[in-house]
């Protein structure tokens, strides 16, 4: 694995939240940033990749005796990792959305699947898939919505978001994509690798039950 000191400066965990914000890094990088630098014989990035294992595995539980196992992690870092999450937990925490499939994405976008016209949704993600805003960009007709890639990113760009999902509807019930959803994706997909924000998956949502792009192979790599 290469070091930080062996990544572009551009790449590196703080540059990137300093260029794109926090919400723009993902797990790793967020340990990362906070860890600052390994131990002699251990890189920052190895310990972070641990640290985040931890984190997964015992979630609130994670304690510092915990940390401490890590090769090269310290009494001063494991106290840094603790008092960061601490401090989050005490004044930010809130209800986290984590979407990482299409059944993830069917709670949230339930209020669209009977519509009578069809609706398309951006949901916008961080760095670790969770829901940073979800909005209704258009609300089209009985078959189609009008959607320009300019209007669908404008405010994923302003959330700094690092990937997104699209959903809309189909008020006919019909759950495959149309040449007109086809075509519409080609081009989101397109806009979001010039704008560097990845698209996770398109869905299509009907009262039936759901469409999933990536799960059949329709996620459109862009050219």
């Amino acid at each position: 694995m290469k070091t930080i000191k062996d990544m572009p400066e551009h790449a590196r965990p703080r540059e990137k939240l300093r260029e794109k914000g926090p919400k723009a890094l993902t797990d790793e990088e967020l340990v990362t940033a906070i860890l600052g630098m390994g131990t002699t014989g251990v890189d920052v990035r190895t310990m972070a990749k641990q640290v985040v294992s931890l984190i997964r595995e015992h979630k609130e539980g994670l304690s510092l005796d915990h940390l401490l196992e890590v090769p090269g992690m310290g009494l001063a870092k494991a106290a840094q990792i603790l008092s960061a999450f601490e401090l989050a937990r005490r004044h930010l925490f809130k209800d986290i959305v984590k979407i990482i499939c299409a059944r993830d994405i069917l709670p949230p976008v339930s209020d669209i699947a009977g519509k009578q016209q069809e609706h398309f949704v951006c949901i916008s993600l961080n760095g670790a898939n969770e829901v940073i805003e979800k909005r209704v960009v258009t609300i089209g007709l009985l078959n189609k919505s009008p959607v320009h890639p300019r209007e669908v990113f404008a405010d994923v760009i302003a959330d700094r978001a690092a990937a997104v999902f699209f959903v809309h509807n189909h008020p006919s019930g019909e759950l495959q994509p149309s040449e007109f959803d086809l075509n519409i994706h080609r081009q989101l997909t397109e806009a979001g690798k010039i704008l560097g924000i990845q698209v996770l998956d398109h869905v299509i949502v009907t009262r039936k039950g759901y469409y999933s792009f990536r799960e059949a192979g329709l996620l459109v790599q862009p050219t």
